[in-house]
């Protein structure tokens, strides 16, 4: 590991700067101790006793890794070397070679210094004055080689200095009892703790987020009987599975339980970015068309959904919800930045962009100002089209609204489904009411029966919208006539006083004349042709082609009934 200097360290020494040269390089001990901590490669530890720093000259938190080093890399006995000799007294003396074999696990010797140094100390000696010599062994080092008995009266006795470096010298090459192997294995095994945690809430979301289902609960405390559909599944699989039981909830550290709403919605925001990464994976560099429609929500924000549909490499239509943008305003160009700004995060061009779908409103297909345009002028290659079961609805919303029969038939019928349907009571008499008439049918063989046949059912509300819900409604008013003609008798005798009897008298006014009966079957009729046509339409592997055919159809449908009906 290297560590570079900053501004605050005294000598203001930049390692890039340091000689590489032996010849020019300087002591270590001359540089500031802020600089020789800051600045060492394991690599590049000094092998000659004489010429090491300090131990404590390195930081504390490099000090057991300069240490294992020097141990790993073992002593520095240069048994070849020509060991110069000394004048002490009359006599020459020098380093006997021999003095490693008796000394094999802590002698060293310098070549620089022409000393012997005891590698255990230099480790691990602590600060204990003249004990063990001082610091003959470690700093300066030996080289009296008169008194070479100072070899063996500085190892001592069993508890003395040097032995006691030697003790840690070993504790330090037993990894398994290292601290840092300790805090190693530790972090290993709350890592493990933290993957098995992570992968459980991941399972739970997944499958809430699949589903539909909501996370949250009303009272997410630890006393309460229902703590959300997150909380309860967790709980359900660490119940089932003791792996995750060992790790969750109380057996997870406090800070990393994962069941935070925060950490719900970090994860689901993770999914919801690798599921567009693998849909924009999928498309690559095929040509996309895209549908777009603009409502508000319940929090009535202006919100723009965004599809794109593409052909996959088995060419089977594939339709893709990519993204909600809010939109500031509905016009034209606030809908365009919107798709831009979409386009530029999934990292789609609008080059490649072949089609367009939207609904007819002024501010989507206009000729001069609509999003159609505006797309059409950066490419004329993204041909629009309008949406053909939007088409459908417009000119049954037109019919219903201009013709006085019609308009008064969908009228009287809301409000049946509105008074039948107030209360859980006369839905009960309804159902109960239908099902004698079905089984006095039966009885009779009016009816058949049969698996599937003759199911309960109840009026059906239909969707402002969505104009092929009118057909359910029209099919249960039909099949229920005669138990909703009982309902209203019943409402307009012990109903309330005021408006619900006078309601429930003009509807059953309505409802048994003969142009009301007229107008319902015909536009059962009717709906059942556009009911099937507009499912048709918004299939998800439809064609235009195909699209047309389904319309001319349709056309040749209403147009028999109108001549032969």
């Amino acid at each position: 590991m290297e560590r570079y200097f900053t501004k605050e360290h005294r000598a203001g020494v930049n390692i890039k700067d340091l000689p590489k040269d032996p010849r020019l390089q300087t002591r270590i001990t001359n540089y500031s101790p802020n600089d020789q901590r800051a600045a060492f490669n394991i690599e590049d530890l000094p092998t000659d006793p004489g010429l090491r720093p300090r131990i404590t000259n390195y930081s504390p938190n490099d000090q057991d890794q300069v240490r294992r080093a020097y141990l790993l890399a073992g002593l520095c006995q240069p048994r070849d070397h020509a060991f110069p000799q000394k004048i002490f007294g009359n006599k020459l003396r020098r380093f006997n070679k021999d003095w490693f074999g008796l000394y094999s696990s802590w002698l060293e010797y310098s070549v620089s210094k022409d000393s012997a140094y005891c590698l255990c100390c230099y480790l691990f000696k602590p600060d204990i004055g003249d004990q063990a010599g001082g610091d003959s062994f470690v700093g300066e080092g030996f080289s009296n080689w008169k008194k070479n008995d100072r070899l063996q009266s500085h190892v001592g006795g069993s508890n003395s200095a040097h032995n006691q470096a030697v003790a840690k010298c070993q504790d330090l090459l037993k990894q398994k009892q290292h601290i840092q192997t300790v805090f190693e294995k530790q972090a290993k095994q709350d890592e493990d703790d933290y993957l098995i945690r992570l992968n459980a809430a991941i399972d739970c979301i997944r499958f809430l987020l699949r589903q539909g289902i909501a996370f949250r609960g009303h009272d997410e405390s630890e006393n309460s009987s229902n703590r959300g559909n997150y909380l309860e599944l967790l709980k359900f699989l660490a119940d089932h599975n003791d792996e995750v039981k060992a790790v969750a909830f109380g057996n997870a550290p406090q800070n990393v339980k994962l069941t935070s709403p925060d950490v719900q919605q970090d994860i689901v925001t993770a999914a919801a970015r690798e599921t567009l990464k693998v849909i924009v994976e999928e498309i690559g560099d095929a040509l996309f068309s895209i549908l777009v429609d603009e409502a508000h929500d319940i929090s009535v924000k202006e919100q723009m959904a965004v599809v794109v549909r593409y052909i996959d490499k088995k060419g089977n239509v594939i339709e893709r919800f990519v993204g909600i943008e809010h939109v500031s305003s509905t016009s034209a160009i606030s809908l365009k930045e919107a798709v831009e700004k979409l386009f530029s995060i999934l990292g789609l061009s609008i080059s490649k962009l072949r089609g367009q779908g939207y609904d007819g409103a002024s501010n989507m297909q206009g000729e001069f100002n609509g999003l159609k345009a505006l797309i059409l002028k950066d490419n004329p290659s993204a041909y629009y089209v309008w949406c053909f079961a939007h088409q459908l609805q417009l000119a049954l919303v037109a019919v219903a609204k201009n013709h006085e029969d019609i308009a008064m038939m969908f009228f009287v019928t809301n409000n049946v489904v509105n008074v039948v349907g107030a209360s859980s009571k006369r839905r009960d008499i309804l159902r109960g009411k239908h099902a004698a008439k079905v089984v006095e049918a039966l009885n009779v063989g009016e009816l058949a029966s049969g698996q599937g046949l003759n199911q309960e059912t109840n009026l059906k509300r239909p969707g402002d919208t969505r104009w092929g819900s009118h057909y359910g409604t029209l099919v249960s008013l039909i099949t229920m006539f005669e138990a909703v003609i009982d309902v209203l008798e019943i409402v307009r005798m012990e109903g309330p006083k005021g408006d619900q009897r006078t309601m429930a008298r003009m509807l059953l006014g309505s409802m048994q004349s003969f142009e009301f009966a007229f107008t319902l079957h015909l536009m059962r009729t009717i709906l059942a042709i556009t009911s099937e046509l507009s499912h048709a339409l918004q299939r998800q592997d439809q064609d235009i082609v195909n699209a047309i055919s389904l319309v001319e159809l349709s056309k040749k449908q209403l147009q028999h009934m109108r001549d032969e009906g």
